[in-house]
């Protein structure tokens, strides 16, 4: 069995995408990235693509008459490439179900809480003004919900006294740095079972 496949769909810092690319050089992840996919051509990820040698396609969306025009052309670079797993990293678009469909159980995202709760957008900022203790980062199949799909692993992060949203930004991405590619190599391995909601990862 050859190395997975995978694309990573990005829209801003790409500091999920760069630990991917890391741990791939590093020898820790037996994948190849064969597409970064970016709806924001000026967002710093792209220049870390480039750095890495990973193709990219980057478009923007207002030029599109829908998000089936341009996840149309998504799934035809996919294809093209082979490409066997995607992965969201900080990608702020909504997928319809022309992209999800195909991709079911086979698209993970990476989200900044202990889903279920905070799905959405800004998820450290809904758990510091709820004052939880705990939250945490929970990587998932996508199913077209907003953040709803089956969990496949989740690592919690305690909320300290007088944290800020800043301060309790870094922990949670250090967390997803280390969780993200950890669940992508499971995944890679074969480990990794989907049946209804529940998830099995073996190793």
């Amino acid at each position: 069995m050859g190395a997975l496949r995978i694309a990573v769909f990005a829209s801003g810092q790409g500091t999920n995408f760069q630990a991917i690319v890391d741990a791939v050089q590093e020898g820790k992840l037996d994948v190849t990235i064969e597409l970064l996919v970016c709806d924001k051509p000026a967002a710093p990820v792209v220049e870390r693509a480039r750095k890495a040698g990973v193709d990219t396609f980057l478009f923007t969306p207002k030029e599109y008459p829908s998000r089936e025009a341009y996840e149309t052309e998504i799934i035809a670079e996919l294809a093209r490439r082979g490409v066997e797993l995607i992965v969201l990293a900080g990608y702020m678009r909504i997928i319809t179900p022309l992209l999800v469909e195909p991709f079911y159980g086979r698209m993970i995202n990476i989200h900044p809480a202990l889903l279920p709760a905070f799905p959405g957008v800004n998820g450290i900022g809904q758990a510091l003004s709820y004052g939880v203790k705990l939250t945490g980062v929970t990587v998932h199949y996508v199913d077209g919900g907003m953040d709803s799909g089956p969990i496949i692993a989740q690592q919690a992060v305690e909320v300290l006294d007088g944290d800020t949203e800043d301060s309790l930004a870094k922990r949670i991405h250090a967390a997803e740095q280390t969780l993200l590619p950890a669940v992508i190599q499971h995944i890679a391995k074969g480990r990794v079972t989907l049946n209804g909601r529940h998830v099995t990862v073996n190793g």
